[in-house]
């Protein structure tokens, strides 16, 4: 019996990790090696036919010193709050708009969907051929229909990140949208039709009905839009570069620009390791959170 036993156990335990082996062997080769190996070199300075020196936490040192990090920290803080949060507001106003069981409303999902599936790099050139500062582009010229511009929107200091702000925020809406519309099937419609009853109005409905029902969903959202936010680069390059004058300029683009422009490896290997670091401790603060919320 206890022979039957072994070999049932061991052959339901391999058999599943052989499926997943070719999986894995790509993850460790394109992932997680170059992951161990960045860790390695961000405790070195990188001497390219030198041979590598060993210098400890000294690269962490030189990002807590350098100003154009900092500066590039808090960009990245301003750009992925506003991305999280104005990307979650527009998701859930085109969530209720397009909730429903109408034949018609795939089409018009589809279509709102599409910035989604659409690559960041082409986006990126469209909008920036859209900000076209002069008077007669096409922002500038539906702007002026209601009376405001011309602005200069990614080659002005003042209004580039806001710029590319909004670029993330209408990319981002419309996978919020499909989240929260999943999150709104799987509410009773009884408790609308109870608070209609009580006289609530339609806010009232959506404060104390709505929102409690879609906080695991939220939750979710949260998570993966914080970390969408902190590692934000290929529309900020594509746009700004990180300029003008580095006021766009995000963890992602500094790191870039320290390791392929300035030839400094192993400080933007700590660059990397620290955003990996800040990731992981943000998630898991919001998974603990919610796990909180639960026991409550």
């Amino acid at each position: 019996m206890r022979r039957r036993r072994r070999r049932r156990l061991t052959g339901a335990t391999f058999v599943p990790w052989l499926y997943l082996t070719p999986a894995f062997l790509i993850f460790l080769v394109f992932k997680y090696i170059p992951m161990a190996e960045g860790i390695r070199l961000s405790m070195f300075e990188v001497r390219p036919f030198l041979g590598d020196l060993f210098v400890g936490f000294a690269n962490y040192a030189k990002i807590f010193d350098d100003d154009r990090f900092t500066a590039a920290i808090w960009h990245t803080l301003i750009l992925a709050a506003g991305q999280t949060f104005g990307s979650m507001f527009l998701g859930f106003f085109l969530a209720l708009l397009l909730e429903g069981h109408a034949r018609s409303l795939w089409f018009v999902r589809s279509a709102v969907f599409l910035p989604v599936v659409a690559a960041t790099a082409v986006i990126g050139e469209i909008w920036r051929l859209l900000y076209y500062p002069a008077p007669d582009g096409f922002v500038n010229t539906a702007l002026s229909w209601i009376g405001l511009g011309p602005w200069e929107f990614i080659d002005s200091p003042d209004q580039s990140l806001v710029s590319v702000m909004a670029v993330g925020i209408w990319k981002h809406a419309p996978y919020d949208m499909v989240l929260i519309i999943a999150g709104l099937a799987g509410i009773d419609r009884q408790q609308y039709e109870a608070a209609a009853i009580d006289g609530a109005s339609t806010w009232q409905r959506i404060r104390h009905v709505t929102l409690p029902a879609l906080r695991p969903v939220v939750t979710i959202l949260l998570t993966l839009a914080s970390i969408r936010g902190l590692r934000v680069f290929t529309e900020v390059y594509v746009l700004t570069g990180g300029g003008p004058a580095g006021s766009t300029d995000v963890w992602m683009t500094r790191v870039f620009t320290t390791a392929f422009e300035q030839s400094e490896l192993g400080i933007a290997s700590a660059g990397s390791v620290m955003l990996f670091l800040i990731t992981l401790a943000l998630t898991l603060v919001v998974q603990l959170y919610r796990r909180s919320r639960e026991v409550r």
